[in-house]
């Protein structure tokens, strides 16, 4: 197994990581929380050294995080600042990590068994206990899967890191999206959204980075872009698995370096956007067919998260269900109605091809066939079969 060095001070990590494997251990060192998070989630990691001081992610919600999902394992967290390294929550578990920490220190090998009676350090902030994670604003559901989402989207908030959301269409990606701007230091700024499947590929680039007075036939007028008008706040690009090559390289400078330059125009002008983007298809297949830059795809993928199909969380099914009905029967003015026991075993079984999306189409039509009746009962929900493709 591995030791993973997480911080943002090449040389604290490097001499970290030096000195490990001169004594045979094996170990990584990354700049930040989110690469440190993937190996972990890999299972390639039994020792995890935070640096307090990360890019881009909290190193105690990081370190609380990992502990509640990875138990078994062991994370340090130290100040690569002063002049030893200082542990600065608890000290370590076993001997396997007091052994990494005296490495840290040069403390001679005979010394080892001195740490429980004389630790090197004392403990100098408790961790603070693991909060309750709850749903994103506008979302509900309690599985594992989307507690899990819950936790990765408040733990990048407070940070401008790229977050790329993962999922089939109508998971409720964009969502997920509005709840980490929401809970963002930029939430009093705009979200600029904009879907790379919708907008032509002949207008895409100008609605992304604008254009001058004179650019084309027909700019009788400058125009700011998507981009700069998301100034202050957050772009999401949903379906990015669609962006023509063409405008590739275009994104990847902007996300690269914070600028933009409108077309026709030979000015460059830098923006403060925090970048959210969404796909439903797989990424690394279509680098695969020549259809994706690989350089963007990395620089999109620094912390990415997964929204599970509805088919895989059917948990989930009957309090979505519920919350459909109730916004239903608010918005005609009708009393609450409610789901027999036998209309949601039918709901629960159900693949869900459409996900949530169709979830809510099939409620609103339950509704509507009730009629005046209290009950959902299974001969008003119509389902359908997933549709074969070619």
């Amino acid at each position: 197994m591995t030791t993973v060095v997480a911080s943002d001070n090449p040389q604290f990590r490097h001499q970290v990581v030096t000195r490990l494997r001169s004594s045979s251990w094996v170990a990584e060192e990354v700049r930040g929380g989110a690469e440190a998070l993937a190996m972990v989630e890999e299972g390639r990691c039994e020792i995890l050294v935070l640096d307090r001081r990360l890019p881009d992610l909290d190193a105690t919600e990081l370190s609380w995080m990992v502990k509640a999902r990875h138990p078994q394992v062991e994370v340090l967290v130290v100040d690569s600042e002063a002049r030893k390294p200082l542990l600065v929550h608890e000290p370590p578990r076993n001997a396997r990590s007091g052994e990494l920490l005296n490495l840290l220190w040069e403390v001679p090998e005979q010394n080892l068994a001195e740490l429980e009676s004389q630790p090197l350090i004392k403990p100098a902030v408790a961790l603070p206990s693991c909060p309750r994670i709850e749903p994103l604003p506008g979302m509900i559901g309690g599985s594992a899967a989307m507690r899990q989402v819950y936790s990765l989207s408040r733990l990048v908030t407070t940070r401008n890191t790229t977050v790329l959301i993962i999922g089939e269409t109508g998971t409720g990606k964009e969502l997920v999206a509005r709840a980490i701007h929401q809970l963002s230091p930029r939430a009093k700024q705009p979200l600029v959204t904009v879907n790379c499947a919708a907008i032509p590929e002949s207008l895409l680039e100008s609605e992304l980075f604008g254009y001058a007075r004179g650019a084309f036939t027909g700019a009788s007028q400058s125009r700011l872009g998507r981009i700069h008008s998301a100034h202050g706040g957050t772009l999401f690009l949903d379906e990015i698995g669609e962006l023509p090559l063409s405008i590739q390289a275009k994104l990847l400078r902007f996300l690269q370096e914070g600028e933009v330059q409108r077309l026709g125009s030979p000015d460059i002008v830098r923006v403060d956007v925090r970048v959210i983007a969404a796909t439903n298809a797989d990424l690394t297949h279509l680098i695969s067919e020549n259809r994706f830059r690989e350089d963007l795809y990395y620089r999109l993928t620094v912390f990415p998260i997964v929204v599970s199909p509805l088919r895989e969380r059917p948990e989930d099914i009957p309090a979505l269900s519920q919350h459909f009905l109730q916004h239903f029967c608010q918005e005609s003015g009708v009393p609450p109605k409610r789901l027999t026991p036998a209309a949601l075993r039918m709901l629960e079984k159900h693949g869900w091809p459409g996900n949530i999306r169709e979830l809510r189409h099939t409620i609103e039509r339950a509704f509507i066939l009730s009629s005046d009746q209290a009950e959902i009962l299974p001969e008003h929900i119509s389902l359908q079969a997933r549709l074969k493709k070619d």
